[in-house]
């Protein structure tokens, strides 16, 4: 009967159904990157029961020397995980016992794990809160600094990936960092609303003894302890806030990404991305393919499917804490990692990148580009209702493209036979330079007005 059940339940778990249970139950493979967190909740927690007289200054002393030598152990390598004690908190509970005695016992009270794992949890994603902000002001000052040098680069603005109006490669440039700055401040806003602790929450409904919460929330940082004890333990709001920030992000990262691509390719050459981000092909000597773009431009889909993961997990509990919520680690810690890691080679590719002021400038010449400048012209000088100028203007950009040439190459004849109030006083506002110096309203594309940006942008990153 036992072989049987072996059998059944597959030769990974050769104990039977008791294996089964062991490895669906336990959380130590992924949990223990919590461990600083429980050491560092614990050491509060411990130091309020001594403060409050629930535990001796004794046991308290023994209590923290003890988490301070487990946390070396940790972090030298030299801690054996057990998959049998479940969890962090367990384990970290069991080498606390080994190693001073009856005092390990002590430290559990007025706690449970719910809020001891609330507490790491949200200590945790605070820390990469404040990660994913570092990482955002790398790549911002990066930016910037190839807006600095090509302030007045003149480069094709899209819609529709097809030629629109002449901007200038600082003007592009500036762009992400203002939604970098966005997402900077999701990150802001989210650390501050998930900076209230759980700890002393205990299982649900509180505790008896008579704990300090205040001093445990402002020993780690909090601003205020949780109001409500159920909330405390099964709120796992911060999480998915992360991860809706962190998906935000990865989406603007992608869209840079994607851009880089594009832009790196042959057809264009706007761009030279550096060998450091780069690789070749294992078949096609001349390949240098655009590899860290590529993948950045892919890690959306690791981090916007951690957000809907834990969203899945999150919908349909009760109050307060179910065994469901162990799955609420693996995705963020997945999410975070691939955030991180896109941010650094995004910085790194923008640092590194070279931009073809050449080749920028020819494409911003091409389709027709000024065609909006010149409507701007007839309505400002001519006197001509807008829709009226749009349709002169689409008459001469006919014209020139069955002759083959730009709009600012058309001779004045030609442009006076679409409208004869046109002078010659138009040649003025042709021409990918004229055009992007003219448009000098606030969050335009100027070089003094992406010159402006810039120092704004310098003074608030320090």
């Amino acid at each position: 009967m036992t072989n049987d059940a072996n059998k059944m339940w597959g030769g990974r778990f050769a104990a039977g159904p008791d294996a089964i249970m062991e490895a669906i139950n336990a959380s130590i493979g992924f949990d223990q990157r919590l461990a600083r967190q429980d050491i560092q909740g614990s050491r509060a927690h411990a130091a309020m029961l001594a403060a409050t007289g629930i535990l001796t200054n004794s046991d308290a002393e023994a209590i923290r020397e003890g988490l301070l030598t487990v946390l070396s152990e940790i972090e030298t390598g030299e801690f054996a995980f057990s998959t049998a004690l479940e969890d962090i908190h367990m384990n970290v509970e069991a080498r606390l016992k080994e190693l001073i005695g009856e005092p390990a016992g002590r430290l559990h009270t007025g706690r449970s794990r719910n809020d001891q794992v609330a507490t790491d949890f949200r200590l945790w994603v605070r820390d990469q809160c404040d990660a994913a902000h570092s990482g955002l002001r790398a790549l911002q000052i990066a930016l910037l600094n190839q807006a600095e040098a090509g302030a007045d680069w003149v480069m094709p603005g899209f819609t529709h990936l097809q030629t629109a109006q002449p901007v200038t490669w600082g003007h592009h440039m500036m762009a992400y960092v203002e939604m970098l700055g966005r997402d900077a401040s999701r990150f802001a806003d989210a650390r501050a609303r998930m900076n209230e602790c759980p700890l002393g929450a205990a299982a649900l409904a509180g505790t008896s003894f008579p704990i300090d919460r205040d001093a445990t929330a402002q020993a780690l940082g909090f601003d205020r302890p949780m109001a409500n004890s159920l909330d405390a333990v099964a709120d796992r709001d911060f999480a998915l806030e992360f991860l809706a920030a962190s998906s935000i992000t990865a989406m603007h990262l992608s869209r840079l990404a994607e851009e880089l691509v594009i832009w790196s390719s042959a057809q264009f050459r706007f761009v030279t991305m550096s060998d450091r981000f780069s690789t070749g092909s294992s078949i096609m000597p001349q390949k240098k393919n655009p590899d860290a773009a590529e993948l950045v431009r892919a890690k959306i889909g690791r981090i916007l499917g951690a957000t809907v993961g834990l969203f899945t997990v999150m919908k349909g509990l009760p109050l307060a804490y179910s065994k469901d919520m162990q799955e609420d680690k693996q995705q963020v810690f997945d999410a975070a990692d691939s955030l991180m890691l896109s941010l650094a080679a995004m910085e790194g590719m923008v640092a590194d990148m070279s931009a073809n002021p050449d080749a920028l400038r020819v494409a911003a010449a091409s389709g027709f580009s000024t065609a909006t400048d010149l409507a701007d012209w007839l309505v400002r000088e001519a006197g001509l209702p807008f829709r009226d100028a749009h349709h002169v203007t689409g008459t001469l950009v006919a014209l020139a493209e069955s002759t083959g040439v730009d709009l600012p190459d058309l001779s004045l004849d030609q442009m006076m036979s679409a409208h004869p109030a046109i002078t010659d006083a138009v040649f003025g506002v042709l021409g990918v330079d004229n055009s992007v110096k003219s448009r000098t309203s606030y969050g335009g594309t100027s070089p003094d007005q992406v010159r402006s940006q810039i120092a704004f942008w310098k003074e608030r990153l320090g």
